[in-house]
């Protein structure tokens, strides 16, 4: 091994670890500040105002003006909400027919329930007739779209007028018909 000499000799640094700086010096703890309690001060009432006197006339010993009283109204009573009755098909006196069962969905024997969504004028004729739900047969479907529409309905009633309004009408189709 060859060895080098130097011209100056190396300086020698020598390092030392410390601990972290929160070992060292601890972090303050910090606290957040208490709100301060707020004081309460009465409102002060208005001072009456005084009516200057002209300056030829005698002033008067103490002429205020009174604040003008707060008039509130009272609230109007509320009308009584008109009653609502919804649409009926059921009536006795409306003699609708019962929707025919098709005779190839006997044969098959097909049975359902069928609702349909209508909307009822207000002279009590069926102006829109929808499939709410199938029967899962669109042989009785068909059938009970073709019968609701002829139906007459008493109308749905606002208070004493008659209004239009939409009502569920079941149909159920059974084999014991």
């Amino acid at each position: 091994m060859k060895l080098i000499a130097l011209r100056t000799p190396l300086a020698v640094l020598s390092v030392s670890l410390l601990a972290p700086a929160e070992v060292i010096m601890p972090k303050p703890e910090i606290v957040a500040p208490r709100p301060k309690p707020m004081e309460r001060r009465p409102t002060p009432l208005p001072q009456p105002t005084q009516i200057a006197a002209p300056v030829d006339a005698p002033a008067p010993i103490a002429a205020t003006v009174p604040p003008a009283p707060t008039v509130v109204a009272a609230p109007a009573p509320a009308a009584p909400a008109p009653v609502v009755t919804q649409p009926r098909f059921d009536a006795d006196y409306l003699d609708n027919p019962k929707p025919a069962y098709p005779a190839l969905s006997r044969r098959l024997a097909e049975q359902g329930r069928v609702v349909l969504r209508v909307r009822v004028e207000a002279d009590g004729r069926a102006a829109e007739v929808q499939l709410h739900t199938s029967s899962g047969s669109p042989r009785l479907d068909q059938s009970a779209l073709d019968t609701v529409r002829r139906w007459q309905f008493v109308p749905a009633r606002l208070g004493q007028m008659p209004t239009a309004a939409w009502v569920l009408v079941p149909i159920a189709f059974t084999l014991k018909d």
